[in-house]
């Protein structure tokens, strides 16, 4: 849980926008965060927003991303993000529309890589990455650092962390050797 992300969260529930929030928003601590909305006509408990939102994994066939064109999966791929490790959700009673309830989750590092949106998390033994650092069945040892280019595994190879671009956009690629990046 986070509460600077639940606080983050709140600001843009109470604007009542009824729409995912303009990414430049959701950055806590140097670090981008992703998204979920949900609008209800009704006030909804929270297990019933996220299960909204984890219903979308019926449209989602993992390796591949989306089973059709005309569906949306962001919504779960972002709730099961493998290095989004914080949290913070919120939600406001918006009076003046059809729907009054604007429920907002933030979730820290951001998800939904376009490169990666396929394979959300990595297939493999439970834990397998992270060996002792682990509780049922998840890792336990974020990274928290960003990298700011989607190459930076290239990069780091090629050039190594010394180098200037490297160390400056490549934080997480450098300096999380053991855990989720």
């Amino acid at each position: 849980w986070s509460d600077k992300a639940a606080k983050n969260a709140q600001k843009w529930a109470n604007q009542c926008g009824m729409k995912v929030s303009p990414r430049d928003t959701r950055v806590i601590n140097g670090v981008t965060c992703g998204e979920n909305v949900l609008l209800s006509s009704y006030p909804r408990t929270w297990a019933d927003t996220i299960q909204v939102w984890y219903s979308q994994s019926s449209n989602f066939m993992y390796g591949h991303g989306a089973t059709s064109r005309n569906v949306n999966v962001e919504s779960y791929t972002q709730l099961i993000w493998y290095n989004s490790y914080k949290v913070g959700c919120a939600v406001s009673y918006c009076p003046t529309g059809s729907y009054k309830y604007f429920y907002v989750c933030q979730y820290c590092p951001a998800g939904n890589n376009p490169m990666q949106i396929a394979m959300p998390y990595r297939s493999g033994p439970r834990c397998a990455d992270c060996p002792g650092h682990c509780d049922k069945g998840l890792c336990t040892n974020p990274c928290k650092y960003q990298d700011l280019l989607g190459n930076c595994n290239n990069l780091k190879m090629l050039f190594g962390c010394s180098h200037s671009l490297v160390k400056k956009q490549c934080p997480a690629s450098c300096k999380c050797t053991t855990q989720i990046i």
